[in-house]
């Protein structure tokens, strides 16, 4: 595992660790680096899991992974959310002051069309041939692929 989550119950705040074997996947010979960010929940009560996953998304774009080479799964759209306190927004810490779903983010598979079938379709390459570029994992025998699922 190259991500590790930590979150301080008391104080809500989530940090995102990179152990010494995540930069060593950064920085090795592949140079077809690839992430799949996976968030399968669905429902206000799981908001966590979607500010995790975008968390994830924002580290894994400062590493240097552009946006062609990410494939983001989101079940649900907290921004959207009636209950979303500040509508179009998503905080990965109570204080608010970081929004994760900014103007960059790029969801690939929304909704329900975050499903079992369309995640193994993804990493195995069996997609119809009219899926769009950004929905495919197009990765080759130097490729790193970073995969995190939650929910």
């Amino acid at each position: 595992i190259f991500l590790y989550n930590f979150i301080n119950i008391s104080t809500g705040t989530m940090f995102i660790l990179i152990n010494d074997q995540a930069e060593q996947f950064f920085r090795s010979g592949h140079a077809n680096n690839w992430a799949v960010l996976v968030c399968t929940s669905r429902f206000w009560f799981n908001y966590r899991h979607v500010a995790n996953t975008l968390s994830v998304y924002r580290s894994v774009k400062r590493l240097g992974i552009p946006d062609s080479h990410i494939v983001l799964m989101l079940a649900d759209d907290m921004a959207c959310n009636p209950r979303n306190p500040a509508p179009a927004t998503v905080f990965s810490h109570k204080n608010m002051e970081l929004n994760v779903y900014g103007d960059d983010v790029e969801v690939d598979y929304r909704n329900y069309e975050v499903t079992v079938e369309n995640f193994l379709r993804v990493l195995t390459g069996r997609i119809p041939a009219s899926t769009p570029r950004s929905k495919r994992l197009l990765s080759d025998d130097r490729s790193n692929i970073l995969i995190y699922m939650t929910g």
